[in-house]
């Protein structure tokens, strides 16, 4: 048995369409939308990941404004940043890359981005509000994951969902948007012990730890669909999950690629996160003031 391969790439091109159709309606407004990315590392995989949603911004008609800060920027200094994007009416949409410099800290950093233009949904009140329900964006690898099940008519309703890592980016955001779609969500960790203990039996495995080769074919089952978050850069400069994809897809019955699963779906998402925000900052802006 061989898994079948859900490539993201179709996926990604769809919702890249839809980016490029809502920017060309702001277009005729006068609009173009503009993403804010604010880097401050030297991180390979970093690098490659923001090459990636420069080329994908220039073809949905989006703007990709590269605010690349240095390895050594201070926490005051990104607090700056983003506060003057924030502030700034061309920008639309902020996203802040990590990893960070050493002593700066994330958690700090988010906050000042602008809910309305936090289209990674990175600030807490974002995190809040998909944990109630309420309109937010939703970090846009876990919403990533969310559309790939759906494209592939994958159902999650009362199905057993294994998410192996608990980031606020990733894991925790993404296991409120699987209970929002009535899976039964379960998520590991460095301290759940053995992985494959709760993989084994689950219907869906979502790996999202950052770590080369965790999972492996021994820790799935035949009717596992399997979807690998993770993005590693090898010495080679090769880009690799967290699933040992040799081994896994010889036994489970579906697996996503990387490259071109859901990291190429997640870019695709921010664009059309990028337009979105651009509209409703332009719906606003038209809205009469209330008077006392």
């Amino acid at each position: 048995m061989t898994a079948s391969l859900l490539s993201g790439k179709p996926l990604a091109k769809l919702i890249q369409q839809q980016a490029q159709a809502e920017a060309k309606v702001l277009a005729e407004e006068g609009l173009r939308p503009t993403l804010a990315v604010v880097v401050a590392t030297e991180d390979s995989s970093t690098h490659w990941y923001v090459r990636s949603i420069e080329r994908a911004s220039e073809n949905a008609g989006v703007d990709c404004r590269i605010v690349d800060l240095g390895h050594d920027a201070t926490e005051q200094v990104l607090i700056t940043v983003l506060k003057d994007l924030s502030a700034e009416p061309t920008v639309n949409g902020i996203i802040l890359q990590t990893p960070l410099p050493p002593g700066v800290r994330s958690q700090e950093l988010v906050r000042h981005i602008a809910p309305e233009k936090d289209i990674d949904g990175a600030n807490p009140l974002s995190l809040g509000l998909l944990a109630v329900g309420q309109r937010a964006f939703a970090p846009a690898t876990a919403r990533a994951v969310v559309e790939i099940l759906d494209h592939f008519d994958i159902p999650v309703a009362g199905r057993s969902v294994v998410v192996v890592g608990r980031s606020a980016v990733v894991g925790k955001p993404l296991s409120l948007l699987l209970l929002q779609k009535d899976a039964t969500t379960t998520v590991c960790h460095s301290r759940s012990g053995s992985l494959a203990k709760y993989t084994k039996t689950a219907d869906i495995v979502v790996v999202a730890a950052g770590r080369t080769g965790l999972l492996t074919g021994t820790d799935v089952s035949d009717h596992s669909v399997v979807i690998d978050v993770g993005t590693n850069v090898l010495s080679d400069g090769s880009l690799v999950g967290d699933v040992d994809e040799a081994s896994v897809q010889a036994v489970a019955a579906a697996l996503t690629p990387v490259p071109g699963g859901v990291g190429s779906v997640t870019t695709s998402l921010l664009l059309l996160h990028t337009a979105e925000a651009a509209r409703d900052q332009s719906r606003a802006a038209r809205m009469p003031a209330l008077t006392p």
